[in-house]
């Protein structure tokens, strides 16, 4: 996995990119890391500027836009209660953000696309750590299966694009991402961001006592969003698979642990209880990132401090947040 010579997105800076999701969780970190990086000439669309959905309008805009690379980021997500809620809604909306970007990118000659999956497409059993060869072994987690599906669809797709048309696209794993830009809704957040809200609103009313879903004893690999948009353009530069690559720290602790680390950095003193009758979804979920590492990288954040970076982001975005 050496550098990938001319196809190497940093060899041209100027290149138009676009970041499909470009104000979400991911695709802002992506956006911010290239700028960071001194890339100029970035391209990136709101929902209501452009709904990826609509295919017709997908095209129209590849074709005034004429991206170079493409980073797409863009998806619809959500906790185990959004999951499990609007199985629909996140099977349909993600399959067609998807279909619509990479048909485009295919018909405009995009030289280099990163796909961005998630880790809930392994099985719920999968042996640990999973590695990449662990995709469709096995049962999902019934709680967001059909986001899983989406996704597994995206990663087939961008092989069967390699395989018709010699593209070298690529697509890429996160683990569990969190940081500054996420969502911290009470009913479509993730584990990181429902419990920072839950421990500082306990903080801020003075309560003694948090519930947390399910019983605290599955584990959870966490990445800071930041690590992962510097492994997508380190990807982007030094990858060029058919296999999905796993993004990720290599490290996993119990709920259990994270809410003690949450409950530190929020100043909460009471006491932590489980409700067992909740979901613990899939029991863990640690990703085998040989193949990342072998390619030479290694996240930077380290878990304790990238808490408390996003708590001082949330406490400073608290009134603009989505209810």
């Amino acid at each position: 996995m050496s550098s990938l010579g001319d196809l190497s997105v940093s060899r041209d800076l100027d290149a138009p990119i676009y970041v499909a999701g470009h104000r979400g969780l991911v695709g802002g970190a992506v956006w911010r890391h290239l700028g960071e990086k001194g890339f100029t000439n970035l391209i990136g669309r709101s929902s209501s500027e452009l709904d990826l959905r609509d295919r017709d309008s997908v095209f129209d805009f590849f074709a005034e836009a004429r991206p170079r690379h493409v980073v797409l980021a863009a998806a619809k997500v959500g906790g185990i209660l959004a999951n499990s809620t609007y199985p629909v809604e996140f099977l349909s909306d993600n399959i067609r953000i998807q279909t619509n970007v990479i048909d485009a990118a295919l018909k405009f000659d995009v030289d280099r696309l990163l796909f961005l999956g998630s880790s809930c497409i392994y099985p719920k059993f999968a042996d640990q750590p999973i590695t990449e060869d662990s995709l469709l072994t096995g049962t999902l987690e019934p709680t967001n299966d059909a986001y899983a599906i989406a996704k597994i669809t995206g990663i087939l797709h961008i092989q069967a694009a390699r395989r018709e048309y010699g593209k070298s696209w690529i697509s890429a794993m996160p683990t569990n991402l969190y940081g500054p830009g996420d969502n911290f809704s009470p009913t479509g957040s993730h584990l990181l961001p429902a419990m920072l809200r839950r421990y500082d609103e306990a903080v801020a009313s003075g309560a003694t006592s948090v519930t947390n879903w399910g019983t605290g004893t599955p584990r959870r690999e966490l990445l800071h969003v930041d690590d992962m948009a510097a492994a997508c353009l380190h990807l982007l530069d030094h990858f060029d698979g058919p296999t999905q690559v796993n993004v990720g720290t290599g490290r996993d602790h119990t709920i259990a642990e994270i809410a003690e680390m949450v409950a530190t950095a929020t100043g909460y003193t009471g006491t932590t209880e489980w409700d067992t009758t909740r979901p613990d979804g899939t029991p863990r979920k640690l990703l085998d990132v040989t193949t990342l590492r072998g390619s030479g990288w290694e996240p930077t954040i380290d878990l304790a401090d990238g808490i408390a970076d996003t708590l001082t982001w949330y406490r400073s975005h608290t009134p603009a947040l989505r209810n």
